[in-house]
């Protein structure tokens, strides 16, 4: 049975009986196309015996119970690919759920593949093909249906079984461990600090002129906090193109500002131009040796890089073997990084990783282990000295 909670009282309840579970299952629906930050609409939440949908909408109700059970730390918080549901609680509270389970990074090491959809691990250990007729539903409309409400709960009962045979796989292959990081970084409350200040990394820049990257970095910062405090979305401030094309051409005058292409008419003389200009100046004014540096990307050696591609191919066979997603094993800049350097510091060399692939990795680079097509049995086979 699901219940859909809308008082203090029944959520003070439901929290009391579930503080008695080890796990809870939990998901939540909102919506972001004209908002800055999630707007939460409703939050799914299972024990082994009962489900609810509680709803963050209802008038006066508070929501303590529920963020003092993410907090509890002798409950699970089970989700699936729970970054985005991880960030609307720590907006909320400060704090993310701990301690927490992510169903989709325990896919990766269990043998199901790269981010891995609720839906097919759904299908492949319950069985069942889940009814996604409703995922386009806005869910800040009320009154919720009894079928909408049911359609959501499904997100969070069908978890329970998959989180008890994602335990069983992990138990008996004594990989529990293997997504330790992931884990570390979801629950990390840095993760989902939006510091306006960084906010020009998630920019696609154009050039790595210092004034240019200064002006980035200014501007959108500038517009970060414009969102944040209107709560609107960047590109309802400033579109990615109009900001980039600014810093590239650096006006001085609201003049030279309006004669840019895909402006607004009457955008240089607005208050947003005018702040604009100020900050242009302001950046144009500092000591040039403040302006942020971009960091070399790797450069392999030319002789390195036919090992860097037998890496790949090694990592490829043994992530195969081993039934773990190869991007939780090594990225392809690792790789090149262990193709070119002598003694390079890599989580691929530590650990799992180490055993899994980094130890004949090593000996592939030093010539201890070759690879050879078996036509027979139609595969690659790792041949060692």
């Amino acid at each position: 049975m699901c219940t859909f909670i809308q008082t203090t009282e029944e959520l003070n309840r439901l929290c009391a009986r579930l503080a008695e579970h080890p796990f809870v299952t939990v998901d939540t629906e909102f919506i972001r196309e004209k908002t800055y930050w999630p707007q939460l609409c409703l939050i799914q939440i299972a024990s082994v015996d009962e489900a609810a949908c509680i709803d963050p909408l209802a008038p006066e109700i508070d929501l303590s119970a529920l963020f003092d059970l993410m907090q509890n730390q002798n409950v699970v918080k089970v989700f699936h690919a729970a970054r985005q549901d991880v960030e609307i609680f720590y907006n909320l509270t400060g704090k993310t759920p701990t301690p927490l389970f992510d169903t989709q990074l325990a896919a990766m090491v269990c043998g199901f593949g790269e981010s891995v959809s609720y839906q097919n691990l759904v299908q492949k250990l319950v069985g069942i093909e889940l009814d996604k007729s409703m995922r386009f539903t806005d869910w800040s409309r009320r009154p919720l249906t009894e079928k909408q409400i049911r359609y959501a709960q499904n997100d969070v009962t069908h978890l329970r079984d998959i989180y008890k045979k994602m335990l069983d796989i992990l138990n008996e292959t004594g990989r529990a461990h293997w997504v330790d990081d992931d884990t570390a970084f979801l629950v990390n409350p840095k993760t989902y600090e939006n510091d306006s200040a960084l906010a020009w990394k998630r920019l696609k820049l154009n050039s790595t002129k210092p004034l240019y990257l200064a002006l980035c970095q200014a501007l959108a910062a500038y517009r970060e906090d414009e969102a944040k405090r209107m709560d609107r979305p960047r590109r309802h401030i400033m579109r990615d193109e109009i900001l980039l094309e600014i810093a590239a051409d650096a006006p001085d005058t609201a003049d030279e500002m309006a004669k840019m292409r895909g402006l607004p008419q009457g955008f240089a003389n607005g208050r947003m131009g005018r702040d604009i200009l100020k900050i242009i100046a302001e950046v144009k004014s500092r000591d040039p040796s403040t302006y942020p540096v971009l960091p070399k990307p790797y450069e392999l050696p030319k002789s390195a890089r036919s090992v860097s591609k037998m890496l790949r191919l090694l990592l490829m066979i043994k992530a195969a073997e081993s039934d773990v997603a190869e991007r939780l094993i090594a990225s392809p800049d690792e790789l090149d990084v262990l193709a070119g350097e002598k003694n390079p510091d890599l989580p691929v060399l530590k650990g799992w990783r180490f055993e899994v692939f980094g130890r004949d990795a090593l000996e592939l680079k030093a010539g201890k282990i070759a690879m050879k097509y078996n036509p027979d049995r139609r595969r690659i086979d790792i041949i060692k000295d």
